[in-house]
């Protein structure tokens, strides 16, 4: 939608949300699948329920399609429950991921088929197929049959046939994943553009995470049938609330030690003795004399073979791994402790002209701002 930074319904107070699902557990036999979970989604978000095979994220979209039911708890939609709703009466459709299309029908025969089972008049249907072919760039297509198309073009049939309904709600499981990276890229910013035409609340099920920064509001990353965090794609990055979220969400460097108060302002983390404590910008001062991590991306580590001056972290260590990606580098670079640190470079010269390289003794560094303090 036009610019998420100034979308942020969740911190309007008084705001409604559109789906409030509110401590719901849901079992199955003896294993709990979702853990007494609770969150709010709002009209008009693209909203990414992210995680790790079996945490729970696709349990939790099939509760919210009516082809589960919580074991306890409810799911509101508009402040209605609709646990005891059955799928085909909720205003609420799911795109799958194998797209399920009818073989046998055109294009045009699948996007109507929902409607007519509903018993939309004709000339609606007309209109509304005509509408939506030309919203996901179909138009010329009606009359192919699935067989005949693209990937990425049977996904826009599934896509069309799953809103030409018009429902308040659309699940979106693993939509893409059937696409190759590049069409998948692609594909992800047509998904945004459509969902910001209509209006329509997404909610997508990925264990993708670059699909989920790319095009959600907020993410809901699940950890063992729990939310571990949701916040925005910025959020999540730079203010993860756990290492897991930290680990999961890109990369990062993770250093264990114990906090004392710091000459200036912040935290400094003892974290190898003989090695000078790390300097972190932190007011967490109930954390001293308790054991904590600092979470570091390594696109803020910088990398040089002497130490830099004026900086407020420096560690010695030694190049043993390097990961050339084309657009940038990354070093991996052991310490005295043994533990790997990584350091990323964007390759602003070609990679003939690096200065550093294997078996290289060097200086990694960052400032006090770079990190954050994870204290779980």
């Amino acid at each position: 939608m036009a610019g998420f930074s100034s979308f942020a319904p969740w911190d309007e107070p008084g705001k409604k949300p559109l789906i409030e699902i509110k401590s719901v557990s849901k079992f199955f036999g003896a294993f709990e699948a979702i853990h007494d979970l609770s969150v709010n989604i709002y009209e008009r978000e693209f909203f990414a329920i992210l995680g790790p095979s079996g945490c729970g994220k696709t349990t939790l979209m099939r509760m919210l399609a009516g082809f589960e039911t919580p074991t306890s708890g409810q799911i509101l939609l508009d402040g209605q429950n609709i646990g005891p709703v059955p799928p085909a009466k909720r205003p609420v459709n799911m795109m799958f991921q194998s797209y399920a299309l009818f073989p046998h029908l055109t294009v045009e025969k699948n996007i109507a088929f929902g409607l007519k089972r509903e018993g939309v008049a004709a000339g609606e249907i007309s209109d509304r197929i005509t509408d939506i072919m030309k919203l996901v760039q179909l138009t010329d297509f009606g009359r192919r049959k699935p067989h005949q198309l693209s990937g990425g073009q049977r996904q826009r049939v599934a896509l069309a046939r799953a809103l030409v309904k018009r429902p308040r709600l659309l699940l979106l499981d693993e939509p893409l994943g059937a696409l190759d990276k590049k069409l998948r890229q692609q594909t992800q910013f047509e998904l945004m553009n459509i969902q910001e035409t209509l209006g329509t609340t997404f909610v997508i099920v990925t264990h993708d995470q670059e699909e989920a920064m790319t095009v959600s509001s907020r993410i809901a990353v699940m950890n063992n049938g729990e939310i571990a965090q949701v916040a925005p794609p910025t959020d999540l990055y730079e203010q993860p609330s756990s290492r897991f979220v930290a680990d999961f969400i890109g990369e990062v460097n993770i250093i264990e030690g114990r906090c004392a108060p710091a000459a200036r302002d912040g935290i400094s983390l003892a974290w190898n003795e003989g090695s000078d404590d790390l300097r972190i910008a932190s007011d967490a001062t109930s954390q001293i004399g308790t054991t904590a991590w600092l979470a570091l991306r390594p696109e803020k580590v910088g990398i040089t073979k002497t130490r830099p001056e004026g900086t407020d972290n420096a560690v010695q260590g030694e190049v043993i791994d390097i990961a050339y990606l084309g657009n940038i580098t990354t070093y991996h670079v052991e310490l005295p402790t043994g533990a790997i640190i990584k350091a990323q470079e964007s390759n602003l010269q070609r990679v003939a002209n690096r200065g550093i390289t294997w078996e290289d003794t060097v200086w990694v560094h960052w400032s006090a701002d770079a990190g954050v303090l994870l204290t779980a």
